[in-house]
């Protein structure tokens, strides 16, 4: 029997390893919940062992339930958008959100052959709730992600039952989130080292908005030797020490996640901020290859798109787009985290055909980080601030419809979508046609 390197030692978060992970702090829990009204649950279905036996197992998979405002997403939805890297995989009900650029179901996570079952037990818990859908309200096309757990789990079993959706809504909650070998993460592997749920968020300083921003995946990609650990080549001394061991051949596998946040965005800019997610998981390893599905869901919090209304207009609240980089980039810091997360918390697991998938060993990354310790010790990670007073920068919410100009948008008061400089007089009237052009615009007359 082949030798594999096991961990015995307590599993952590990655931040506990002292991981360099970005420049923005995270939220209370570190967690997609750190976004106010959203709620996570799990449903974990793991029994049996042994040969593989369609239908009878040995199982290793679940739900994993996102609430976006506590539930009440339906008569009360909120703008969402997506993005899809590569597409081979599946977001049931994303050509809808592409389209109306609306959230209005729960979003659900589960193994490939699961979608439909988890389709239908979120129908039938909206139209249990919400009785009138179909009849006086709009029919409803729920959000599933998928990911192929099979390396692990008896995936044409079918185990996912509608009791296991309830279940996981049932248990949505605020607050900590269980990471790894849990809900729609129970059976999947992350560059060849047992994979699953993770989340991170981020909490940007008041002088850059003060929003926060929440991302949990569902993460089932890569090969060791590409993998990254806080930027770090990890994977490549870990697949020398792991060469031996057997891993899953036929799929490269893929990654669903999930962004929320409380930053007001329309619809274009929930796809622009998705688009963003694909960097934080080219950081940990991912060449999004060929046959792996990278899909995006995101949504924000801010406005409410109210089912029914008397009125024939709602007002929303924007977030100015030459504000949005520092969500870009604390976006692609929490994706990188959520999924280092999934691997540290990730226990070793044996599944269908006694298929083992090693938890990533937490002592070699110590090992690999100790050596460049000093390097980040030297390294301030603080965010840049501007030179204005945080009380001139600090976002006003106050409503100026029609009023604001981009010479006038905190916190560059003077600089333009791209970031140029805005000259600080204004430039003089073109002269007349066929006169002299007279002196450069913005020079001294």
């Amino acid at each position: 029997m082949v030798q594999i390197p096991e961990e015995t030692g307590p599993r952590m978060r990655a931040r506990e390893l002292g991981l360099p992970l970005g420049r923005f702090k995270p939220g209370k829990f570190n967690a997609i919940t750190d976004v106010e009204g959203v709620l996570v649950g799990h449903s974990t279905i793991i029994k049996g062992e042994g040969p593989l036996r369609p239908g009878h197992g040995p199982v290793r998979t679940g739900v994993t339930a996102i609430l976006p405002n506590e539930g009440n997403i339906f008569m009360e939805r909120m703008n969402g958008g997506g993005f899809v890297l590569n597409g081979a995989g599946e977001v049931s009900g994303m050509t809808q959100l592409m389209e109306w650029g609306l959230i209005e179901t729960p979003i659900l996570l589960t193994n490939t052959m699961a979608v439909g079952a988890v389709s239908d037990g979120v129908a039938r818990h909206l139209v249990e709730r919400y009785p009138g859908i179909g009849d006086e309200h709009d029919v409803i096309i729920p959000v599933v992600g998928e990911c192929d757990d099979s390396w692990l789990n008896d995936i044409s079993g079918r185990h996912v039952r509608e009791e296991h959706v309830r279940e996981a809504i049932a248990n949505a909650a605020s607050g900590p989130v269980a990471e790894g070998n849990v809900g729609g993460g129970t059976g999947m592997v992350t560059c060849d080292f047992k994979g699953g749920i993770g989340t991170s968020s981020r909490k940007l300083p008041e002088v850059l908005g003060g929003y926060t921003l929440g991302v949990l995946v569902m993460s089932n990609f890569g090969k060791m030797h590409n993998l990254r650990v806080g930027g770090l080549p990890v994977g490549e001394v870990l697949a020398e020490k792991f060469k031996h061991a057997p891993k899953r051949g036929q799929t490269y596998g893929s990654i669903i996640a999930v962004v929320a946040t409380d930053a007001p965005l329309l619809s274009h800019q929930i796809n622009r901020l998705c688009k963003r997610v694909a960097l934080g998981i080219g950081r940990v390893g991912s060449y999004a290859a060929h046959g792996s599905g990278e899909i995006v869901v995101g949504f924000s919090t801010a406005n409410i798109i109210p089912r029914r209304t008397q009125k024939m207009v709602y007002k929303l609240k924007i977030l100015l787009d030459q504000r949005l980089d520092p969500l870009y980039e604390a976006v692609m810091e929490a994706t990188e985290e959520a999924i280092l997360n999934a691997m540290c918390m990730a226990t070793s697991m044996r599944g269908v055909n006694d298929n083992f998938c090693p938890a990533l060993p937490l002592d070699e990354v110590r090992r690999f980080l100790d050596a460049y310790k000093p390097i980040f010790a030297s390294v301030k990670k603080r965010p840049q601030q501007s030179s204005a007073p945080a009380s001139r920068e600090r976002p006003s919410d106050e409503d100026r419809e029609g009023e604001v100009t981009v010479s006038a948008a905190r916190p560059t008061e003077v600089r333009g979508a791209e970031g140029i400089p805005y000259p600080t007089r204004p430039a003089p009237d073109d002269p007349p046609e066929g006169s002299s052009s007279g002196s450069p615009a913005g020079s001294d007359s």
